[in-house]
């Protein structure tokens, strides 16, 4: 088994649907896949949990099977997402100057994937 952090920058929805097709195929597949929110994919968010949003379903399954890791706090801050961040429920993380550690989770074994 495999183990994946899909470090997702790019808040264009053609980009983002990528990240989340690939994070559920990983997991289907038996690999360990988690995604990170950072930059300005952070401010996705409050769009997602819309239902009539095109992608809703597909984060919803992504969801539903633990595959988000979580939020940069300083990003999210930033694109003004903090709040529909803690209404979703994500964690917000923050073990490098506010901003998640790439190479903690090189440390812990994982393949970084960038989007």
């Amino acid at each position: 088994m495999a183990s994946y952090a899909l470090f997702v920058f790019n808040p264009d929805p053609m980009c983002f649907v990528h990240v989340l097709l690939n994070a559920l195929d990983m997991d289907a597949r038996g690999d360990k896949a988690r995604m990170v929110m950072e930059g300005g994919a952070t401010a996705l968010v409050a769009e997602l949990a819309e239902k009539d949003n095109q992608l809703h379903g597909l984060w919803q399954k992504v969801r539903q099977k633990d595959l988000v890791e979580g939020v940069c706090r300083a990003c999210a801050g930033k694109m003004n997402a903090l709040e529909a961040v803690r209404r979703e429920g994500l964690e917000l993380l923050d073990e490098m100057n506010g901003h998640p550690s790439m190479a903690a989770y090189r440390q812990k074994g994982y393949e970084i994937i960038t989007f």
